[in-house]
Order: C-alpha cells, then structure tokens, then sequence
C-alpha cells in the first residue's frame, strides 16, 4: 500500500518522533528526517543527537534553518502577547506557520508526499476532507495544538501516533533498538530550554515597568515589577497577605495593573473569542453545543457557541469555568472531532 509512497519525519532526537521515523520505515515508506533549526542554545548538540538517531534507522537527514520564521511568528508573538496583558500558547502558533508552514513547504520542496511527526492525534480521511481527531491516550492526546491546520495542511500529514499509548511507544523504541539512542523528552516549550518565561522574556528585552496590583474594588494591595511575570490564576509572588489567597484575576495592559481577587472571582460562566477557525473550512449552523477546551490541560466544557458582534465569537458554558485567561485559545470537539477553535478576548 506504501510502495513509492515517501515521507519526511520531523525529528527532534526524542522517542515519539524516533519511533514514528521506525514505524514508517517498518510500512514501506521511503523515508527522510527534517530536522528544525530555530536557533536553539544547544543546537549542536541537538543535531549529533538527532543524525544518531537517523544513522541508527538508516535515513538520510536534512537540517532546515526556520529561524528567520520562528523569530517572527513564534518569539515575537510570545514576548509582545505576555508585554500585552495576555496568555501566550506558542505551540498552537508555531504549527500553522513554522513546523507546518515552512517545514512543510521545505518537505515538499525535497519531493516527499507527506510530513510526519509524533503528535498524538489522529486524522481521518473522507473523500477530499481530512478530519482531525483526538489521540487514543488521554494524557497525551495533542489535538487541541494542531486545532489552526488547515485542509491543505492536513491533507499532507501523517500522525501515526495517534492510535497509541505512551507507554507503547516507549515498548516500541526497544522493540526497533533505539531505546538508548534518542534524546530526553523536550518539553512543552522548545525554546525555553534552560530558563524561565520571565527570564527569557526579559533576556528578549521584555523589562516591562513597574505598577500597581489592585482588588477589584480598586484598593491598592502591593505593587508588581512588570505585567508580563504574571498570569491568570496565578496565586504565588502576589506578596498579599491575608485569611484567604489572593489569585490573579485580570492584567490591565493600559494602566500597567494588575488585578487580584478571590477565587470566586476566578469563575466565568462564558468567553468571547476572535480568530475564529473551522477545520471544515466553514462555520457549523449557529448557535450550537460543542465541547470546549479553554487551555491544554483542561477536560472541556458543554457550551453553547454564538456569535458575538461582527465576526467573534461567544461560548456559554452550562458551568462556569475557572481561570479563563486571555490570549490562550478556547478549542471546539464534537467528540472526537476537532472542530475549530479560536483565540480568548
């Protein structure tokens, strides 16, 4: 089924990507590594790793330079969102526009039919439309980051993943003998390798100013050093002493302030959205009920999605939810299906 089919593996020397370069290897694909180079501190090193790993399965390996591009959509958006008042997800940023935008266009240019990588998620082809699904293992399903694909996009790619647990993948890495080749797990972040939001920020030449935190009374509690080393929900370094905590509740980007309240303060029974994508290429019918996802590790909420002035959009959760911060993207499932999903206002 696979003969002359090829394929490139973004690889990053870590097993999900190691293991997916195996499997496809083991079905037949011609396969060839793309390597991702953003400007890495430990860049060197991440590729000795990485051409090990591809020594050790037999494919060639191409390094393709995505700075300039990572620099601009990716470091950029995440400095000047935090200096904003807001939460960054660089990942859910990055996958359109850096790993399948450039990598991918670089992918084609090498003559392969397909990239691959090692997310856990699912797709699921019918007729000319491609599905995106969530990935079989609960904890590492990573549906909710690739929610800004487009059909173009989706058509081109391979999660073979999807329909596994990570503990069989790590069976599977001793199972192809690579169990002591590939790299440590990266984390969640890529380029904070080493270091701190609020360090890197501020190495980015993100300072900020000093200001007021404030109750939502408008009483003056304490004073912070820079809106960007806070986030909602956030309970530590508040320095605000009392019976019960204080949580940040809101950042006001324009008076420099930041807001703090209860943890009854904390829960919002709806959200408003912009940059409203659909992976169907169009809205559903309006209103509807979907399950929506406000961050990564959140289970989901029943809400009835609406639309909000001239193209945003609203959700009313059947419960409120704790902790809606900004900036972050509020993601739609029915199901299994990702749906579309948009960024929080």
């Amino acid at each position: 089924m696979t003969a002359g089919k090829t394929a490139a593996v973004a690889m990053s020397g870590g097993v999900d990507s190691s293991v997916t370069a195996a499997l496809l290897v083991e079905q037949g694909y011609a396969v060839r590594g793309v390597f991702m180079a953003f400007g890495q501190p430990d860049l060197a090193a991440q590729i000795e790793r990485v051409e090990t790993v591809a020594a050790a399965l037999g494919v060639k390996l191409d390094v393709i330079d995505v700075a300039d591009v990572f620099r601009a959509k990716v470091l950029a958006y995440f400095r000047d969102t935090y200096l904003a008042g807001r939460t960054p997800n660089p990942c859910v940023v990055c996958n359109p526009n850096v790993k399948f935008g450039r990598l991918l266009a670089a992918a084609r240019a090498l003559g392969v039919d397909l990239l691959a990588t090692g997310h856990y998620a699912r797709l699921d082809r019918i007729g000319e439309r491609v599905r995106l699904l969530k990935g079989l293992d609960p904890k590492k399903d990573q549906s909710y980051f690739l929610h800004r694909l487009d059909q173009n996009q989706l058509a081109s790619l391979l999660f073979p993943l999807g329909d596994y647990t990570k503990e069989y993948v790590r069976e599977l890495a001793a199972g192809f003998g690579i169990a002591g080749v590939h790299g440590s797990e990266s984390q969640d972040v890529c380029f904070l390798q080493g270091t701190t939001v609020v360090d890197f920020l501020e190495g980015q030449g993100a300072t900020g100013s000093g200001g007021e935190i404030v109750s939502t009374a408008g009483t003056v509690l304490g004073h912070h050093h820079g809106i960007h080393r806070y986030t909602i929900g956030q309970r530590r370094g508040l320095g605000i002493p009392d019976a019960t905590p204080y949580y940040v509740v809101g950042l006001d980007a324009v008076s420099n302030r930041v807001l703090v309240g209860k943890d009854e303060e904390l829960w919002r029974d709806s959200l408003d959205m912009r940059d409203v994508v659909w992976l169907a290429g169009k809205p559903p019918v309006l209103p509807c009920r979907l399950l929506v996802k406000i961050r990564y590790h959140h289970p989901g909420a029943v809400a009835t999605l609406e639309a909000s002035g001239d193209s945003g959009l609203r959700a009313r959760f059947d419960a409120p939810q704790r902790a809606v911060a900004p900036g972050q993207f509020a993601v739609f499932y029915d199901e299994d299906e990702v749906i579309g999903g948009g960024e929080i206002v």
